[in-house]
């Protein structure tokens, strides 16, 4: 026999589902229990007890009282003797029947003369029981609908226990746990223990309790690093959760029809059983077995007629109950949508006002939710919050970002000053602003990043690095930047990066933005005017212009160093730099230019220009650079230039020259007549020669031509008495002279990738040459004298 616990497990569901079953799926599945019980009991009155009791039936002749003596009429006669005289002892009618016959008749008679509805009524209240239990549970076992519900149910009791809901019920709201008048008390209902729904409360009278929470002075503020981790994965289960559930409604449809299918199910019991139930007699008639048992005709009793009686009409009014219960709820599914669920009580109640709405199957639980409880949707609507999420998120990040590890982080940038980074962080911590002694502050790829008033506290800030950091700030903390903020950089790909506080920032000395900034470019993102940025000196722009913006313009007053950076765009219009008369530096980088703008010439307090990887090929306009009297330093690498004109020697104030990566094949003497020379760069060029004239530069301690055709060097070169830094690599030399002991400064010799055999002992003369600043190979510095390599060896 199959034990009856095998099918608990298709009647029963878990007992957290409880919180999906409202009161009237409570109260049916006690009226399923009801009728259940109804049937069982029926069923084991049938087996336990007889069915049917039947007895032959004699058919009187006229004036005769006594047994029938014609077998034809119904019955055998006993024997020929006249009847029996009455006497007063009352007696039964005998018959030729035995206990086996009577067996066999009451068999027979119960399934050719009892009505169907009589003999399987309690397997019909067994089956339409087990029916409507299973409708009431069905989508709690269907696997695409169960899968969702018992991850929403573990997700909601996750919820609802995490500490993180008190908090932010209270700090989000800015309730402070110090304030006596906002301190409420909490009502906390378990997910895993007894509830008692009160069925007569309305919903909206239930909404409209506001939840009371706890805070205990002492711990309101502590969330500890487990705790604060275990809301964060909340977090991202909810919203994955969300996206999942909110794109079908398939949990709303199982419902629907699972309640369609137990009206219907009503409607067939009470439409036969009314039909039926008369067909249930206390006595039936049983015919045509005279061949089996030598009676026609039988009377039979139907024993359990009475109390089958009551039992249809006690299970008939159940199911009544039942059925009108079951139209409650498809009244209730359709006479508003459930397919939007809005939060606007909890938002009014608590203050948390971006909770968003949900729709579908996620917003079809929480109203089943709000049947048994709404506590547990308002406290489940913390998680849907992003200010609550971020405030979560800030109190990790302090956890996580203590000051002690920050100041462990502080570095000295380029700019010598103290500088803390932070990158791909989800927000800002609390902490960085105790560190005081912070100059610089660097972040990259934060999103939505908040600085509060409290970034005064960081008296010495004066460097701020943006690099694609969605920004909001305080006004106090806008104040503050715009008296102490001396350097900022901003690295932006929308709008949202770049920060329009930018503009009033009085203080400001160096500014370099990043990112798109064409008007040509849809979508792009243009500057505002500069001109009230009057301590503006260093303007550094990278993007992709075609033309020099008018807001750099409004700044050239006070502009002393421009960097334009392009992305190979094509730069045509140069008539604005005339008006950049200040103008010390100027980069032009990566602008496609072909021909140097004549616009430079008008700088004349120009002292270094930059015009790296362009399309240069020819600098026949140099001659122009001599009205440029303070032009120190000019750079016109990685460009296709080959050849250099003679009149460079007008160039007289030039120290540093830059040519390298470009095409050049002859070195000019008149080059070298730039006696103020300091620095020459023509690596990477087709150079075979170098002119002996190279000996005037007297000045020379920087010389590089790595990367060229050099078969020899003059002795003239040697005469450079300053030369600290001589870079030959990869040329065509054979022999180095034994001159070079002539440079006593030298402290840095690139030989690497000649022809070279051997080297000079004449190495060992030069006093600053050592090992670590000679680049050669290690066979060729294996074959000097051993005094030679003791000499060039490291201190």
């Amino acid at each position: 026999m199959i034990p009856v616990t095998e099918f608990r497990q298709f009647m029963e569901q878990q007992p957290a589902f409880r919180v999906l079953k409202p009161w009237w799926d409570v109260f049916t599945d006690y009226l399923s229990v009801v009728m259940l019980m109804v049937g069982v009991f029926a069923c084991t009155m049938q087996i336990m007890q007889d069915k049917i009791i039947c007895l032959p039936q004699r058919v009187p002749a006229p004036n005769q009282t006594g047994a029938l003596s014609n077998p034809n009429d119904g019955t055998v006669a006993n024997s020929t003797a006249p009847p029996a005289p009455v006497v007063n002892e009352m007696k039964g009618l005998k018959t030729n029947l035995d206990f086996q016959q009577y067996n066999f008749i009451n068999q027979i008679c119960y399934e050719t003369a009892l009505h169907w509805y009589a003999k399987y009524l309690p397997y019909l209240v067994l089956i339409h029981t087990m029916i409507f239990m299973v409708c009431s549970n069905f989508w709690f076992k269907f696997p695409g609908s169960s899968s969702k519900i018992e991850h929403f149910i573990s997700i909601l009791g996750k919820c609802f226990d995490s500490p993180w809901t008190t908090r932010a019920l209270s700090e989000v709201s800015g309730e402070k746990p110090g304030d006596k008048d906002k301190t409420m008390v909490m009502q906390k209902f378990n997910i895993h223990e007894d509830v008692t729904v009160d069925n007569t409360e309305e919903e909206e009278s239930v909404r409209s309790i506001p939840e009371k929470v706890v805070v205990d002075k002492p711990d309101a503020g502590v969330l500890d690093k487990k705790e604060g981790e275990q809301a964060k994965a909340l977090f991202e289960k909810i919203k994955k959760f969300r996206l999942h559930v909110e794109e079908g409604d398939l949990l709303y449809i199982m419902y629907v029809r699972q309640n369609v299918l137990k009206v219907l199910n009503f409607l067939l019991i009470i439409g036969y059983n009314c039909v039926m139930v008369s067909k249930m007699e206390f006595r039936v008639n049983c015919t045509d077995i005279l061949e089996m048992t030598g009676y026609k005709n039988f009377l039979c009793n139907l024993t359990k007629a009475h109390l089958l009686f009551k039992l249809t009409y006690f299970y008939l009014c159940l199911v009544g109950v039942y059925g009108f219960t079951c139209l409650y709820t498809l009244y209730w599914l359709f006479h508003r949508s459930l397919k939007e669920y809005s939060f606007e009580y909890v938002r009014q109640e608590t203050g948390i006002d971006d909770i968003p709405d949900v729709r579908n199957d996620f917003a079809f639980m929480l109203h089943m939710i709000d049947q048994y409880d709404p506590l547990y949707s308002k406290r489940f609507a913390v998680f849907l919050s992003e200010v609550s999420e971020n405030k979560l998120k800030q109190l990790n990040l302090n956890h996580e970002w203590t000051t002690e590890k920050l100041r462990q982080r502080l570095q000295t940038n380029s700019n010598n000053r103290l500088e803390l980074q932070l990158f791909m962080l989800s927000g800002l911590p609390d902490t960085i602003f105790e560190v005081s002694e912070l100059q610089s502050l660097k972040l990259e790829i934060i999103n939505n990043v908040t600085i509060p008033a409290s970034i005064s506290q960081l008296k010495e800030l004066e460097e701020l690095v943006l690099y694609q950091c969605s920004l909001s700030i305080h006004s106090a903390a806008i104040s503050f930047l715009r008296e102490n903020l001396k350097v900022l950089h901003v690295k932006f790909d929308d709008s949202r990066e770049l920060p329009s506080w930018v503009y009033s920032l009085r203080n400001l000395e160096e500014l370099h933005l990043i990112g798109s900034l064409s008007p040509d470019i849809s979508r792009s993102i243009t500057l505002e005017s500069l001109r009230e940025l009057k301590c503006l000196k260093t303007l550094h722009l990278k993007s992709n212009f075609s033309k020099i913006p008018q807001s750099v313009v409004d700044a050239s007053s006070h502009l002393q160093r421009l960097y334009i950076h392009n992305d190979g765009t094509k730069l045509v219009i140069f008539n604005n730099l005339k008006k950049m008369i200040h103008l010390v530096e100027l980069e032009l980088v990566h602008c496609d230019l072909e021909r140097i703008p004549h616009a430079i010439f008008s700088l004349t307090n120009l002292q270094e220009l930059d015009l790296k990887e362009n399309s240069l090929k020819s600098i026949e306009e140099i001659l122009s650079f001599q009205h440029l009297r303070k032009l120190t330093c000019l750079k016109l690498w990685y460009n296709s230039i080959s050849h250099i004109p003679e009149h460079i020697k007008k160039l007289g104030s030039l120290e540093r020259l830059y040519l390298s990566h470009n095409k050049i094949e002859v070195l000019p003497p008149q080059l070298f007549l730039c006696h103020k020379l300091r620095y020459i760069d023509l690596s990477n060029n087709e150079i075979r020669f170098i002119p002996p004239e190279i000996g005037v530069l007297q000045s020379l301690q920087y010389f590089a031509v790595s990367c060229n055709k050099i078969e020899s060097l003059p002795d003239e070169l040697f005469f450079c008495k300053k030369l600290k830094v001589l870079k030959l690599g990869r040329n065509l030399l054979t022999v180095l002279s034994p001159k070079i002991s002539y440079l006593a400064l030298l402290s840095h010799l690139e030989l690497k990738g000649n022809h070279m055999e051997s080297l000079p002992p004449e190495l060992g003369s030069c006093p600053a040459l050592k090992r670590s600043g000679l680049f050669v190979e290690d066979t060729l510095f294996e074959m000097l004298p051993s005094d030679v390599r003791e000499q060039l060896g490291d201190d």
